[in-house]
């Protein structure tokens, strides 16, 4: 199976919760286990809240629309982040994928990239003569 991306409209329909169609499946896993999975989530975050520039266009001095908006785009993706974890796990679930999936393959990714630092490390630190 290859790893079809969504088209704009399904991304949409995605960043707002939605299933995407089965061919999209490994476009999720890899959505969700990418090294940038934490600032996808935050994108789907302010995607999630951007119709809330629509209070620009409320009536009024723009600094309190602006601000009342900073405020709202703030708390909505600090509550994001703070769930990011659990949310990508429910959206894995929903495309078929055991719970603890996207956990164990960023934990995956993340030992190889350890394992290679601290060879890095190893190389350069270990092995030298004591400098006194």
């Amino acid at each position: 199976m290859s790893r079809e991306r969504p088209n704009p409209l399904q991304w949409l329909w995605y960043a707002y919760g939605g299933r995407l169609p089965a061919r999209c499946r490994e476009w999720v896993l890899h959505d969700i286990t990418c090294r940038t999975w934490a600032l996808r989530h935050v994108a789907r975050a302010l995607v999630q809240v951007s119709p809330g520039l629509l209070l620009l266009l409320l009536p009024g001095p723009l600094w309190i629309s602006a601000m009342s908006l900073l405020g709202g785009v703030i708390m909505a993706v600090w509550y994001s982040v703070s769930a990011m974890v659990e949310t990508c796990e429910h959206r894995l679930a929903k495309h078929g994928y055991p719970v603890g999936t996207g956990k164990a393959k960023r934990a995956e990714a993340d030992a190889e990239l350890l394992a290679e630092q601290e060879a890095r490390y190893a190389a350069l630190y270990r092995n030298r003569p004591e400098q006194q």
